[in-house]
């Protein structure tokens, strides 16, 4: 089991970068940070972009990976995020990995101007933008004409520090999604189901997750991959149980052991913030950090 954290763009560098620091201190497997322009409630406070974030990041720690969670199609083209990502992991020494997912009808949906894409539309972008993205990490020129998405002798050299390209863990639990992370994903993220968010029980979610894993299982089958390739994810704070999983040690111990058993090898929580959905007493989340891998084993 591996515990990694989000933190989220909200401070100037100044000040951003000493929790960019303290994540390695900790010893977290990964620190990765949302991919948005703005993100409900912190929509009229400070935020900055992830690419940038995550390049400084690069700069002031040593072995910790960086990643996004999650880029979508909502405001990215898959050659100029290409572009972008083999830099960052060059700056990084090879260290990020990429979530990727589909994306909703957030802010990002409409600050371009447009009116806010379907799940149908959004499932089939999604469709052409991870393939293409995956060329043109792992191709030096790529020229392909698409319905959404258009590449016209885009070069990549020298490519991606990782090879053959930087991992992707693909946020899905549709059917077309998770055809998608079998295929191309080295990881499978999820947050769980959402219609369970407000009045779900722990275990209504645990359930709901167990068949979110059998169904990524059959992906896998389908096209001749053991699903034990993937690293499956999960990023609390969008289950039943909310933030309060960071409330205890022992607390969070049990809700990590359990998830372990449905499968899942990697757990990400939230950067503590006052005031706000992700508030969290700092020392115990320290104390989690510290002391639980060691626990699950």
């Amino acid at each position: 089991m591996r515990l990694s954290t989000v933190i989220l763009p909200i401070h100037r560098w100044a000040e951003g970068q000493k929790s960019w620091r303290r994540a390695e201190d900790l010893g977290f497997h990964a620190a990765y940070t949302y991919d948005h322009l703005s993100w409900r409630s912190f929509r009229d406070g400070p935020w900055f972009g992830a690419i940038p974030t995550l390049t400084a990041a690069a700069s002031v720690t040593q072995s910790i990976r960086l990643g996004t969670l999650v880029t979508s199609p909502n405001f990215r083209h898959p050659v100029t995020l290409a572009k972008e990502l083999i830099s960052l992991d060059d700056v990084s020494g090879g260290r990020v990995t990429l979530g990727i997912g589909a994306g909703g009808n957030g802010f990002d949906a409409t600050a371009l101007g447009q009116e806010a894409w379907t799940p149908r539309e959004r499932a089939d972008r999604f469709a052409e933008f991870v393939p293409l993205l995956d060329r043109l990490l792992t191709e030096d020129a790529v020229t392909q004409q698409g319905a959404f998405y258009t590449a016209d002798e885009a070069r990549n050299i020298p490519g991606c520090v990782q090879r053959p390209r930087l991992p992707f863990a693909v946020a899905a639990t549709g059917p077309r999604g998770l055809k998608l992370a079998a295929r191309h994903g080295q990881a499978w993220v999820t947050t769980g189901d959402p219609k369970l968010y407000e009045n779900g029980t722990p275990e209504q979610s645990e359930a709901a997750l167990r068949g979110q894993v059998e169904k990524l299982g059959k992906a896998c089958a389908e096209i001749g991959r053991d699903v034990v390739e993937l690293d499956k994810i999960l990023l609390t704070g969008f289950t039943p149980e909310k933030n309060t999983v960071l409330g205890s040690v022992d607390g969070f111990v049990d809700f990590a052991g359990r998830h372990q058993e449905l499968g899942f090898t990697e757990i990400v929580i939230h950067w503590p913030i006052p005031d706000s959905v992700f508030a969290a007493d700092r020392d115990v989340f320290e104390k989690i950090a510290t002391e639980t891998v060691a626990q699950l084993g």
